[in-house]
């Protein structure tokens, strides 16, 4: 298949998808572009701003709503650092990233490499999530090495399958091959002007070794989603698709 064509059958693929289109549809002025709420669930500080930095971040610059859901705050993530002291530390990472991105933070309350899925959590996130009345949520994929990063995946899942409220879900990757896997994108958002931010946002997170959160895939991966699309960088995403609310009432 020639490049240009491929061009087209990407572009084409991709026309009816909301924010999550064609390059030229995100470069749309904030007064012409239909305001939405945003919400994204990641499994600790860092996750959201390395798997989709820069699309919470365009997302943000067109006037939309966005929330960042943390369902931990990093407990385990500093080695010498009781839960207590290094919670604190990377929330308030966490809290300087999210300006830089312009958004909001809310933390969920789980520990982190402690997480639980269950039906009490699944109450929890449906009412976090509800109270911002999104139109769109990104999570993690589900197929993840972390078990955190599964743990935030499911209880969006679950969330999307019983909320009265329709919104659409999509996942995003993190440090793919290592973390995220077998993930095939079914849609790219071109983060080229955003990528900076991005990387501002990221190296917010002192405490994690900012440099090492790039080196384990995410520039590559900004380069490779990029190629995959014909731009300098982009994220990639894959859309959650079924039957909506079809969760029989005996499983509920």
């Amino acid at each position: 298949m020639k490049h240009t064509s491929r061009r087209k059958f990407l572009q084409s693929s991709l026309s009816g998808l909301g924010f999550l289109t064609i390059p030229a549809s995100l470069q749309a002025s904030a007064t012409t572009f239909k305001k939405m709420k945003i919400v994204c669930v990641g499994g600790h500080p860092d996750d959201p701003e390395s798997g989709c930095g820069g699309t919470l971040a365009k997302l943000s610059a067109l006037n939309n709503d966005v929330t960042v859901i943390y369902l931990t705050k990093g407990e385990a993530g500093i080695t010498g650092k009781s839960h207590e002291e290094a919670g604190a530390i990377r929330s308030k990472e966490a809290l300087t990233a999210c300006k830089i991105l312009n958004v909001k933070a809310v933390f969920a309350g789980q520990i982190d490499g402690d997480t639980v899925v269950n039906n009490e959590w699944v109450g929890k996130m449906q009412q976090l999530i509800a109270a911002e009345k999104p139109d769109i949520v990104l999570t993690h994929w589900p197929v993840d090495s972390h078990k955190d990063h599964q743990a935030a995946s499911l209880l969006t899942i679950q969330t999307w399958m019983r909320s009265k409220e329709r919104f659409d879900l999509y996942f995003f990757e993190v440090c793919a091959g290592e973390q995220t896997m077998v993930f095939h994108p079914t849609d790219y958002v071109d983060i080229t002007d955003m990528q900076e931010q991005k990387r501002k946002a990221v190296f917010c997170h002192t405490s994690q070794d900012p440099d090492s959160i790039y080196s384990c895939g995410h520039s590559s991966m900004e380069d490779f989603r990029g190629r995959e699309i014909g731009v300098k960088a982009a994220e990639a995403f894959v859309h959650m698709t079924g039957r909506k609310n079809g969760i029989p009432p005996w499983a509920l």
